[in-house]
């Protein structure tokens, strides 16, 4: 690489993603990076989720960076402390707080074709050029908020999830929650055991199966501590485990399908007693359309006297509370907004500029999100995109598929080298394939099935899931064949 550059890589967020590349740079003896981060501390989701319940859906030793394991995990699914905790350790562990830039925001990305560089605008005013030009920011970093009328006009404090104001305090308040998806079903048992009243908007049942936690005693501690093999194998069964449930996504016939679904309605029946509640809990689409949710806590919640379900559609919100489509209103003190995050927006607001001067947002907009293995896009040359389109999964870690294209990421930095390139830049026929391939995997998969789903695009496209089993993302990025890419080379 070259020493024309403020550094060579620059990553945009401090999460799992951009820590965990930085690891991996500093292994391979790559110092020369920064990161961005729009925040105070380290932790992306893990940091700004903070809101009573919150916790993970996988297992805590497959939720984890594999290069960094952690043995003393308290349970089998950790709370958003204990995961943001770990990603703080880490990030000190490796001495990496140097090299990230806390508070500042990422105003545009331009790149240049005659330097090969990119030119990172930052919100402080300030300026960086570097050769590669990394976004760690995350499908599921910016809320969502409907476009419901009347919502500015509110009298009492209103938040999201994601941004929850622990200022307010909801002893005895009546409390109207919009959403139910995987936020709220974990924030509305915690605040029920205090509320007057909580008021559930919801717009579809998800399918909810019970969530198979516990304490992780001393003894298995100690011997993960003790004999790293031991955990190594507890980690490789749970994912295997996961894997195998996949089967109940991808066929369209699945045996599994049913006996997950028969599961989850026996879920329903043994906490909610009351038919008509039972029927407005029950998904009127097949299992896995959605996202899949766990928890123990939810149904019971909602069999409380305190807890009402609404299940006929808000029509406004008024400066007292909300009326839905029948014209029935429901006065409220706090407004909660359960209601996920723009996935098809990771970089909103920002201009990322590409080899012949088009925007990224806009690019993706045309094209539906189209990308090469989710981390790179034709006409944007040495640029990464971490957790980008299609590398979503429903049924185990995340961090498998973010490790997978950690190595995707330090190969091209390899190459880059070795074949003394100015740039790298998939080829438009190599993106263009491998999104109608996705696309055709898609096909008689629980994901297209029928259901609105924010797994779709507005032209009912599946760009956020991976439609196939991890190990063969895992195969297809463990190196970067350069007969794929325009390779421009230093003059």
């Amino acid at each position: 690489m070259s020493s024309d550059v403020d550094v060579e890589v620059i990553i945009i967020g401090s999460g799992f993603a951009g820590i965990g590349l930085a690891i991996k740079l500093q292994q391979a003896g790559i110092h020369s990076f920064k990161l961005i981060e729009r925040g105070d501390q380290v932790g992306g989701t893990w940091r700004d989720n903070t809101y009573p319940g919150c916790e993970c859906d996988v297992q805590s030793h497959l939720y984890s960076l594999s290069f960094e394991p952690k043995t003393d995990w308290s349970k089998k699914y950790s709370t958003w402390r204990e995961i943001r905790d770990y990603i703080i350790d880490i990030t000190d562990k490796h001495n990496l707080r140097s090299s990230i830039q806390f508070n500042t925001t990422l105003s545009s990305a331009s790149f240049d074709k005659q330097s090969g560089t990119w030119l990172v605008k930052l919100s402080d005013g300030s300026q960086l050029k570097s050769r590669v030009f990394v976004t760690a920011v995350g499908p599921l970093s910016n809320p969502a908020i409907p476009n419901i009328k009347g919502k500015d006009t509110f009298n009492g404090p209103i938040f999201h999830s994601a941004t929850w104001d622990h200022s307010i305090d909801l002893t005895g308040k009546k409390i109207a929650v919009i959403g139910t998806g995987a936020s709220a079903i974990q924030f509305v048992p915690r605040i029920a055991e205090k509320a007057e009243n909580v008021i559930l908007f919801q717009r579809s049942a998800p399918w909810i199966l019970p969530k198979p936690d516990r304490k992780i005693y001393p003894i298995e501690q100690a011997l993960y501590k003790h004999l790293p093999g031991w955990r190594a194998a507890h980690r490789a069964t749970l994912y295997w485990a996961n894997e195998w449930t996949l089967s109940a996504f991808l066929k369209e016939r699945s045996m599994l399908r049913p006996m997950i679904e028969w599961a989850a309605k026996k879920h329903i029946h043994y906490h909610i007693k009351d038919s008509d509640l039972r029927q407005k809990l029950t998904p009127n689409f097949r299992f896995g359309c959605k996202r899949a949710l766990l928890s123990n806590e939810y149904y019971p919640a909602l069999a409380r006297d305190n807890v009402d379900l609404i299940d006929t559609g808000i029509d406004s919100i008024t400066d007292t509370g909300i009326v839905d489509k029948n014209g029935n209103k429901y006065d409220a003190d706090v407004i909660i907004w359960g209601t996920g995050f723009k996935a098809d927006e990771p970089l909103v607001g920002v201009t990322v500029t590409g080899v012949d001067g088009q925007d990224l947002n806009t690019v993706w907009q045309e094209t539906g999100f189209e990308s090469y293995y989710g981390t790179t896009v034709s006409g944007f040359p040495n640029a990464f995109i971490l957790a980008g389109p299609n590398t979503g999964i429903g049924h185990t870690s995340l961090l498998v598929m973010l490790e997978a294209q950690f190595s995707y990421v330090m190969d091209a930095l390899k190459k880059i080298k070795q074949h003394n390139l100015k740039y790298i830049d998939v080829k438009p026929s190599v993106q263009r394939d491998f999104c109608q391939t996705m696309q055709d995997k898609m096909v008689g998969t629980a994901w297209t099935s029928g259901c609105n789903s924010w797994y779709l695009s507005d032209s009912g496209k599946n760009f956020t899931l991976w439609p196939d089993y991890t190990f063969n993302y895992i195969r297809g990025t463990k190196h970067l064949n350069l007969t794929e890419y325009t390779a421009e080379k230093i003059d």
